[in-house]
């Protein structure tokens, strides 16, 4: 099961490396922050961020319980401490993201792209990774501690993960 999510992962990302997908316009709500950038406390709770891009930036301890964030990108963002509870991050994009101390219980991560990202110390409780792609090694860390099932898709955690 671990293989095929990995390899899924893989033909999608060289899938659209060869035949890119035009570019659309995000919504007026949309936030662009990159390098230099500190976003450290802020509270987008609640907010529709709906393709957002977040690079290179520190998102310690922000508040973005509840927001929705389908299609969002967090590429090289430090979410330490941040309150994640919640979100809708489906489809979304995070490379190389640092999620310490941080709470993403009961979010909604399906089909996320996940790789190098690293998951310490976080509450996941009820959170679904449906085909979410993660590295291995944080999918056992994530194992080891996962619980309870998503209140809104009403998926279990275990599952969702592909634990055994």
């Amino acid at each position: 099961m671990k293989c095929w999510r990995i390899l899924a992962g893989l033909i999608l990302a060289v899938a659209l490396l060869l035949f890119p997908v035009s570019a659309q316009a995000a919504s007026s709500s949309s936030i662009t922050r990159s390098a230099g950038d500190e976003l450290q406390g802020q509270d987008f709770s609640g907010k529709s961020l709906i393709g957002a891009e977040f690079t290179n930036v520190k998102l310690e301890n922000a508040n973005f319980a509840n927001a929705d964030l389908r299609g969002s990108v967090f590429n090289g963002a430090l979410l330490d401490g941040a309150n994640l509870h919640g979100i809708d991050f489906s489809n979304g994009i995070a490379y190389l993201a640092r999620f310490k101390n941080a709470d993403l219980s009961d979010a909604i991560l399906t089909d996320a792209m996940m790789l190098r990202s690293t998951f310490d110390a976080v509450n996941i409780t009820g959170t679904d990774f449906t085909n979410a792609v993660l590295d291995g090694v944080e999918i056992k860390k994530l194992c080891a501690k996962a619980s309870g099932v998503n209140s809104k898709t009403g998926v279990d955690t275990r599952e969702s993960l592909g634990c055994k």
